[in-house]
């Protein structure tokens, strides 16, 4: 088709199944080659929208009668919500895996042979089948699609072998080739253009800066410390307590920490579940479905939860113990904060986690991956240990460009490197927290009753302390009296006297998402009420539109058609889509049209049931609060 009208036809797609007006970076060019016929490889980011870079130039081929797209993706849990959610927006999408019975099987290939599918979903080990092979040539097939596609590569920190003969396939089928993937240096790029045979590829890149995570390191080397810092994390984003907003993934390396560390979250009073691989598949899912349905806020897991996984409002991802390397990391660190609202993505670093991943990774086949493996452990190592800018950190190891400008919130460039040089040694040597006496908790409050604003717990420690780090000179903190008056006390005894007083109630909490110190009752200047019922904001976040009664219901109402429907809750719609109903309380189906990330088939589906929402909890009622 000539290439204009195949951009007016992908564009429409767009907006017309998928519910959004324009591309986001990255997106346009991958589809307008893709569409040509030109092979691609595309890097984005964690929740910037990759599957939509083949899931709209597949549309755009089997509605102009070109064939079905094959995908091929390493998880069958990823297929599976790929295609709900596909099928979810009206598309003719199916998936071939391991769980399903021969009778499903059998289904599903005869639509795909029948020329019903506009999408197909199988695994890499399936593709490298015989009898995949023979079916693929009875068919029309418009483009292959190869997702996580740093798997193909042995530097790739999701080696998978059967990825290196997914290029066997070119010699069956005539269709451009995309590859996609979050996490890929220089070489692993270079050797998916190589081993997945792409011809003349065009190469979609965008930045790896995610602005709205803080990304931090703590240097923490037992257990029991890591656990204390975790649950102040955790907290500290507004996670204690079995209700509220927000969630948050807690990541180890091995199934034994991940269950000890549950166990210590849900006996400190969070709703937390636990994902391994030696659960059985119905715990598994069991607690999977919790997670996301928010019946537990906190999931302390193994890497074999969260490819795939599409949460909106995870505020805060926590690794207890380093992983295996930058990759992983990053990609596992960017599941938060897809909302775009601030999140934290803190890193635990000792030598043990160093020796853990070796053994982990100990007793592979060949002499090469094994120097492989050790080359990620030492990136990793210097990721943790080096006192640079974290983003800067992730742009020099996938790039190569070591010029980036820093990006001024992650904890180096807030804090400085000499507050992350005694991290360890302030924390590690506090194993027995001491108890403040009288005069000091008065002090606390004190410094609190002078300051223009509530602060958080650890900045309030460091200042009463002394530090004079970068995040402590806003609000007053170095300016007050009290300043420097407790050094006498380690870190995690000062906050552990700012949280028996909050417990007494002689200071409060102000805000739910990042919670702050203050005095009870006292007014905030320059914050009207409805300010400060919702708390301050961290400096330089984006402030988060207040939901009214339109959103309340409208959640409520998604819950309840996810548990009837068997979705997850984000496949009903997004979180951004209630808030934009909620702001601009459409009142027909033409006004819900033109709500982004919708569309026409959750409209046909959904629709009446939203308007009469809006009509029953806006409005008049709105008004009334």
């Amino acid at each position: 088709m000539p290439e204009a009208a195949a951009d007016a036809t992908a564009h429409q797609l767009l907006t017309r199944v998928f519910g959004y007006a324009d591309y986001r970076p990255g997106q346009a060019e991958a589809i307008d080659a893709v569409v040509a016929g030109q092979d691609a490889v595309v890097l984005l980011p964690t929740g910037s929208g990759k599957s939509l870079c083949y899931q709209v130039p597949a549309l755009v081929a089997s509605r102009s009668g070109a064939g079905t797209t094959i995908v091929i993706s390493p998880l069958i849990a990823l297929m599976h919500d790929q295609v709900t959610a596909l099928q979810a927006r009206g598309v003719k999408a199916d998936a071939i895996h391991s769980h399903q019975d021969a009778e499903e099987q059998r289904r599903v290939v005869s639509a795909f042979l029948r020329g019903e599918l506009e999408l197909l979903y199988v695994s890499p080990e399936r593709a490298a089948k015989d009898s995949f092979r023979r079916m693929l040539a009875r068919t029309p097939i418009a483009l292959l699609a190869v997702d996580e596609a740093h798997c193909v590569s042995q530097w790739g920190h999701d080696f998978r072998p059967d990825y290196m003969r997914i290029a066997e396939l070119r010699e069956i089928v005539e269709a451009p080739l995309i590859a996609l993937t979050a996490t890929a240096t220089a070489r692993v790029l270079a050797e998916i253009e190589t081993r997945l045979n792409l011809r003349t590829p065009l190469c979609v890149q965008t930045g790896f800066d995610r602005p709205n995570l803080r990304f931090s390191v703590r240097a923490l080397r037992t257990h029991d410390v890591r656990q204390r810092v975790l649950e102040q994390e955790l907290e500290g984003v507004g996670l204690r307590g079995r209700r509220g907003p927000g969630r948050a993934i807690v990541y180890c390396s091995t199934r034994k920490v991940t269950e000890k560390v549950a166990k210590a979250l849900r006996s400190a009073g969070f709703a937390a579940g636990h994902y391994h691989a030696g659960r059985t598949k119905l715990a598994r899912e069991r607690a999977q479905q919790a997670f996301e349905a928010g019946r537990t806020r906190v999931l302390v897991a193994t890497n074999a939860f969260g490819m795939g996984i599409d949460l909106p409002d995870i505020r805060s991802i926590v690794h207890f113990q380093t992983p295996g390397s930058v990759e992983a990391y990053y990609q596992e660190a960017g599941r938060a904060g897809r909302d775009g609202a601030p999140s934290r993505c803190v890193l635990f670093f000792g030598a043990a986690d160093l020796a853990t991943q070796r053994r982990l990774s100990s007793g592979v086949a060949s002499a090469t991956v094994e120097e492989r493996r050790e080359a990620s452990i030492r990136a990793i190592e210097s990721y943790a240990t080096e006192p640079s800018c974290r983003q800067r950190a992730f742009l020099l190891h996938f790039t190569g460009a070591g010029d980036a400008t820093a990006c001024g919130h992650c904890d180096v460039c807030e804090a400085g490197p000499e507050l992350l040089e005694t991290d360890s040694a302030e924390i590690d040597s506090a194993a027995a927290i001491a108890t403040l006496p009288a005069e000091a908790l008065d002090t606390i409050v004190a410094a609190v009753d002078r300051l223009s604003r509530p602060v958080g717990k650890t900045n309030l420690a460091r200042a009463l302390r002394g530090s004079r780090a970068k995040s402590i000179s806003r609000g007053g903190l170095l300016t007050m009296p009290e300043y420097g008056n407790l050094q006498g006390f380690d870190e995690p005894s000062v906050v552990a006297g700012i949280e028996s007083l909050l417990r007494d109630g002689r200071l409060s909490r102000a805000g739910r998402k990042f919670p702050t110190v203050w005095i009870p009752g006292k007014p905030i200047r320059g914050q009207a009420p409805s300010d400060r019922r919702s708390g301050s904001r961290a400096p330089g976040s984006r402030a988060r539109p207040r939901a009214g009664r339109v959103a309340w219901a409208l959640d409520n109402y998604r819950k309840r058609q996810a548990r009837k429907l068997k979705w997850k809750s984000y496949m009903v719609f997004q979180r951004a889509v209630i808030l934009a109903i909620d702001r601009e309380e459409p009142d027909s189906h033409a006004a819900l049209a033109r709500i982004p990330g919708l569309g026409p088939a959750k409209i046909q589906r959904f629709g009446d049931d939203i308007l009469a929402l809006v009509r029953e909890h806006g409005g008049s009622a709105k008004q009334g609060e």
